[in-house]
């Protein structure tokens, strides 16, 4: 079975906000090494238009940013698109699915089709995931910054999971990654 890992970057003090921080050249690489790990990306609406078509023009529209430009050809690179949505129209992106079924088993389907990992990100699907025990890894960046303020983690989607630290790196920015595996 494939598993499902959550990819998110929060701030020191718990924010999950995209706005209120930026990833240098490190964590672009680090979150670069981990698309490689999938080879299916599964998103909520919010976060997909969040990512398209930002990632796939930049991969073939290159910029100054190295490091970015790699994330973006890494994300190009992804075998398939999910995204659960009630709202979201039809795509023309012929790897991009939508799927608005049952989520449960939607995601059980997914996991147990042949291939890589499947990676998550965003914060409100991810929490119905976490909901429903569906993620098996979880891979925090905490950056070196207090905001105060920002999207958090809603707390029902915080249940009591027993978690093993399978990777814990520092990077030269301050930033810690902390990857951990569910202790089932």
């Amino acid at each position: 079975m494939r598993p499902l890992i959550y990819a998110i970057n929060l701030t020191a003090d718990g924010c999950c906000d995209h706005t209120k921080g930026q990833p240098d050249e490190e964590l672009h690489n680090y979150h670069r090494d981990l698309l490689h790990e999938s080879d299916t990306f599964l998103y909520g609406r919010k976060t997909y238009e969040l990512m398209v078509p930002y990632w796939p023009d930049l991969a073939k529209h290159p910029g100054d940013d190295a490091s970015s430009n790699e994330f973006a050809k890494a994300f190009e690179a992804v075998r398939e698109i999910i995204v659960f949505s009630r709202t979201l129209g039809d795509n023309p992106d012929p790897k991009t699915h939508v799927l608005s079924g049952e989520l449960r088993e939607e995601i059980q389907k997914l996991k147990n089709r042949e291939g890589k990992a499947i990676l998550t990100g965003g914060v409100d699907l991810p929490s119905q995931l976490i909901a429903l025990d569906l993620v098996d890894e979880f891979c925090f960046v905490i950056q070196p910054l207090l905001v105060g303020e920002g999207r958090r983690l809603p707390e029902a989607a915080l249940q009591a999971l027993q978690l093993k630290l399978v990777e814990n790196r520092t990077f030269g920015s301050g930033a810690v990654a902390m990857r951990y595996r569910r202790a089932k």
